[in-house]
């Protein structure tokens, strides 16, 4: 291994850590009444890392023993999860400006969230289970801290004690099925595990434990009882990058294991995946009837299309892969328009409840749209994006034979509609004699809203964007 291999596969990660390295040197040098400049300098730096992933989109190559590994739809699929990023932080600058720097906070915000796509990032390249667990951890510990962000205020810090308690548990359950695996296979290497002979019971039982952690990450029921007290507690950026980029990556994950590793137990892992999809939408979009809250309710929301996208894991083939990546990137410029429209309106007012959005479009035209288009595409109305990722999920579970959940699944986007169309309603339809009062966004918001409503009409229609993560799916 060289440095110029090790910089060539290893290139996004690489930058990320000399920019937090950067970061942490400018914080240490600006003064307190200059804060605000560090906002600028971390969204510079992450563009800059963000345009270099996407000259490392044809690499291929391992490192540290096949440990690490990249490759072209992995490379992708990083490139997808920095742009998500960055829309989050785009959206971030106005509370950051008013909730943090008050207090001494800024460059701590964006060290904790770029640690944690760091380790994202190992994860979904990780070889073997070692490495996987490394990045899970290292994801997962700066979220928390990120969860806790507004310590003022009491839900704040409920809501991290809440992940960490959770996510304690969740990984130690996880070790432990990694453990009995290694001890079947006598490897922690997911190629030789994949060729490794079978001890049936013993590994079915890590299996099932090691699904159960992946589980979590991703709120499959019956794992999701933290999503909504959680989300509901976090700064609501926080809640935006762990309903779109944390579960993203473990959905990735969760596909290479599945396919790769764990493939000799395929009959079985589609029966598991089959039943946690059933009740994952079904529980997840009943209970998002019930929402107020508009972060409870897109917590909920966002359980429901976990139980989605299983109908493309649950593919277990090529055609499944492509169409879980390409949903994965409809979801996430879908949910982070959802969050950042519900971001913007409660700190500008101080309102979370879809009560409070009646005669929204009076007030605030554009946010409105931005939140129609985003719903829309949740619920998979055409034209918009999801509509297209949504299609191509059930064509997916179509090809394997499995209709009757397909048809539950059209039985959960019908009841889906109801709830979505919600706040749709309020905000165009209802009047308030207190509405909520018309507002500027900042400019790095302005940018933000408007690649993101780009991108929820152009993706769906876009077809060689499809084809390109389909041709990257064929080598993988």
């Amino acid at each position: 291994m060289s440095w110029e291999q090790l910089f060539s596969f290893m290139q996004n990660e690489i930058l990320i850590v000399l920019a937090i390295l950067i970061l942490m040197m400018a914080d240490i040098f600006t003064g307190k009444e200059k804060k605000h400049y560090i906002i600028h300098l971390a969204n510079f730096l992450f563009v800059v890392v963000f345009l270099a992933g996407l000259n490392v989109l044809d690499k291929e190559g391992t490192l540290f023993g096949g440990s690490f590994k990249t490759y072209p739809l992995v490379a992708f699929f990083k490139s997808t999860l920095m742009a998500g990023v960055l829309l989050i932080m785009l959206q971030s600058v106005t509370w950051i400006k008013k909730e943090l720097i008050p207090h001494g906070f800024v460059s701590e915000f964006y060290i904790l969230m770029w640690s944690s796509l760091l380790g994202l990032f190992y994860m979904i390249s990780s070889g073997d289970f070692l490495m996987f667990y490394l990045g899970l951890e290292l994801s997962a510990m700066p979220v928390a801290g990120l969860a806790a962000f507004e310590f003022y205020r009491r839900r704040s810090s409920e809501a991290a004690i809440k992940m960490v308690m959770l996510a304690a548990v969740s990984s130690a359950i996880m070790l432990f099925g990694i453990s009995l695996i290694y001890a079947t296979s006598g490897s922690i290497y997911f190629d030789q595990i994949q060729m490794a002979s079978e001890v049936p019971l013993l590994e079915l039982v890590g299996f099932v434990m090691l699904l159960s952690g992946i589980a979590f990450k991703i709120s499959l029921v019956p794992f999701h009882f933290w999503t909504a007290d959680v989300y509901e507690g976090a700064p609501t950026v926080i809640s935006n990058y762990l309903s779109v980029i944390s579960k993203a990556a473990a959905v990735y994950i969760l596909m290479i294991l599945l396919f790769i590793t764990l493939r000799r137990y395929e009959e079985t892992w589609t029966v598991a995946l089959y039943i946690l999809a059933v009740l994952t939408m079904f529980v997840g979009n009943l209970f998002a009837l019930r929402q107020q809250n508009m972060k409870r309710f897109l917590a909920f929301s966002s359980v429901a299309q976990a139980g989605f996208i299983l109908l493309g894991v649950i593919g277990g083939n090529v055609l499944g892969i492509k169409t879980v990546i390409y949903f994965l990137l409809i979801y996430i410029f879908s949910n982070v328009a959802a969050f950042g429209v519900v971001h913007m309106i409660a700190m500008h007012s101080g309102k979370e409840n879809i009560k409070d959005y009646e005669g929204l479009y009076r007030t605030n035209p554009r946010l409105s749209l931005l939140l129609m288009l985003a719903l829309f595409s949740l619920a998979g109305i055409p034209p918009v994006a999801g509509f297209f990722g949504k299609f191509f999920l059930y064509s997916t579970a179509a090809s394997k034979g499995f209709y009757i959940l397909v048809f539950i699944a059209v039985v959960n986007v019908t009841i889906s509609l109801y709830y979505y169309l919600l706040p749709v309603r309020a905000a165009f339809l209802r009047r308030s004699e207190n509405p909520i009062p018309h507002f500027k966004s900042d400019i790095y918001s302005k940018i933000g809203f408007i690649i993101l409503a780009l991108g929820l009409i152009l993706i769906g229609i876009y077809s060689p964007l499809y084809e390109y993560i389909a041709r990257l799916s064929e080598i993988l």
